[in-house]
């Protein structure tokens, strides 16, 4: 029994050191959204913080449509973050068996 529980807390402090790097390297990370044919497009981290946005001239007259092409952007660009960030932590976390709809890190 003792065994089974230091083999488990060993397996969880891999497990939070690997996490530890994932988040790291996700801040590092860099994903590009885009909308209007790439009119627009928006650079976040995989921890959502922006790092460039670049707007095609040509649709600087038209405020309304450009609002459009930025919220398209940014919601392309988090989906993108948000989708490498699963891919990764499922990985540091494959194996551990973890309740259903439990996210990780807490």
């Amino acid at each position: 029994m003792r065994g089974n529980i230091a083999q488990m807390m060993q397996k969880a402090q891999r497990m939070q050191e690997n996490m530890q790097k994932v988040q790291e390297e996700l801040a590092q990370m860099e994903v590009t959204g885009q909308s209007g044919g790439g009119a627009v497009k928006v650079i976040l981290t995989g921890k959502f913080d922006a790092r460039k946005v670049a707007i095609d001239p040509g649709v600087l007259a038209d405020a309304e449509m450009l609002e459009d092409l930025l919220v398209a952007a940014i919601n392309d660009a988090v989906a993108k973050a948000n989708e490498e960030s699963n891919k990764r932590m499922a990985a540091v976390t494959a194996g551990m068996p973890l309740p259903p709809g439990m996210k990780l890190p807490f």
